[in-house]
């Protein structure tokens, strides 16, 4: 399950999509989405169990079988249109949603009265429901509401806890009695209940923000944001990391130059200065060889550029893309010198280009992708498929929205191809 954030886009869209990245391109039967009703009073819970919901990325088509077998009468669960008409708890996720999961079906539920009884009584639908099924449940919620944002940090400090400690029960307690806030409290509380029947057991704080900080500004009305990610042991967090690549003959010690080459350049041009100069001595480091430069910040995206030829020595190219990818990564606003103690720099050293003329013959783990298709281009790194558990043909769909292509462009015969490898490392390994 996921806790993700729904207020505005450019409020709490960067921290919601920290939690989506977590199932980018994994396949579910469906997905369970469950609101607060912000506008409609209900009582108990009301599933759109048919058709589908329209965003601007198209029709999101419901999971009828799952659906219709989660509605109760008799526990206040009903198909109905009331709390879909004007709430947006739940279609704000779905965006997010139809980009990061393959053939998404969805259950929209939102739900009215938030106590004990209807959190029970939703969370043992979703399990009658989706028992011998691969479900996803989102609940949709921010956090604190108010003008303190001292009072904001503290009053998310307790809700969090309480969702570390994975007592639903109790935490819907705490909201009742005002210890924890959460708008979306109650969806939280039932995703809580049925991802410990379906079989979870751990549940991870993946980034907690507030709009405040998001705006950088602090006053006036502030409103928390945090990710959660609810899983089984074993299928979460960092167990299992595989290691990506290959092997390009670089030592210990290239490795370590370059990390320093890249740190020291971002610590400098985020102050205003100029790149410092290097004396470089290793032939390794003096061949011309293409280099991505990302940098992450508590685990996050906030950087990346390369070269993808060897158009300079390694070491200048790698110089060059920390500079990069500290300023001008158009994703993001320019590191700040105060954030550069926070990043975690990753380097990757690339092989030359090949044309993939058979799609068999991509190797997840080992290559990364170009597509080419008229003047677009997109490129995903041999690290990305791996981190995200992808397949290859999921591998290839991503590729091509990077580029801004439809999913299936690669099936086009004007696309073109292209793989590489790259040796890749990280100052947490070294």
């Amino acid at each position: 399950g996921l806790v993700c954030p729904h207020a505005g886009y450019p409020y709490s869209g960067p921290t919601a999509a920290v939690a989506y990245k977590e199932v980018m391109g994994k396949r579910y039967d469906a997905v369970v989405v469950i609101g607060p009703s912000h506008r409609e009073f209900l009582r108990g819970s009301s599933i759109w169990a048919e058709g589908g919901y329209e965003t601007p990325l198209g029709v999101v088509p419901i999971a009828e079988d799952v659906a219709k077998k989660m509605l109760s009468p008799e526990d206040d669960i009903v198909f109905s249109d009331a709390g879909h008409r004007y709430e947006h708890s739940v279609e704000v996720e779905l965006p997010f949603l139809q980009v990061a999961i393959p053939d998404l079906k969805v259950v929209p539920v939102v739900m009215g009265e938030q106590n004990l009884r209807a959190c029970r009584n939703l969370a043992d639908a979703i399990v009658r429901a989706c028992k011998g099924k691969k479900v996803l449940i989102v609940a949709s919620s921010d956090l604190y509401h108010g003008y303190s944002y001292e009072e904001c940090n503290r009053t998310d400090e307790r809700t969090l806890k309480a969702i570390l400690r994975f007592d639903p029960e109790g935490f819907v307690q705490g909201l009742l009695s005002g210890e924890y806030q959460a708008c979306g409290g109650g969806p939280i509380a039932a995703m809580l209940m049925a991802a410990r029947e379906l079989g979870a057991d751990k549940v991870k704080i993946l980034t907690h923000t507030n709009s405040n900080d998001v705006v950088g500004e602090r006053g006036g009305y502030v409103v928390g944001y945090s990710a959660i990610a609810v899983y089984r042991s074993g299928t979460g967090g960092e167990e299992g990391k595989k290691r990506v690549g290959v092997e390009l003959g670089l030592s210990e010690e290239d490795k370590r130059t370059l990390l320093t080459i890249a740190r020291r350049t971002v610590e400098r041009v985020t102050r205003g200065e100029p790149p410092p100069e290097f004396q470089v001595k290793s032939g390794k480091l003096l061949e011309r060889r293409g280099a991505f430069v990302t940098l992450k910040k508590h685990g996050e995206l906030r950087g990346c550029i390369g070269y993808i030829e060897g158009i300079k020595p390694l070491w200048e190219a790698v110089r060059d893309m920390a500079r990069a990818a500290a300023l001008e990564d158009p994703r993001f606003p320019p590191v700040r010198p105060e954030e550069v103690p926070e990043l975690e720099i990753e380097i990757s050293v690339l092989t030359p280009l090949w044309r993939v003329k058979d799609i068999k013959d991509i190797v997840i783990g080992r290559d990364g992708l170009i597509i080419r298709k008229g003047w677009r281009q997109g490129l995903l790194l041999p690290q990305v498929a791996t981190e995200y558990g992808w397949d290859v043909k999921t591998f290839l769909e991503h590729t091509c929205l990077k580029a801004g292509l439809p999913r299936d462009a690669w099936k086009d015969p004007d696309a073109e191809i292209w793989a590489f490898s790259a040796e890749v490392f990280s100052e947490g390994e070294l």
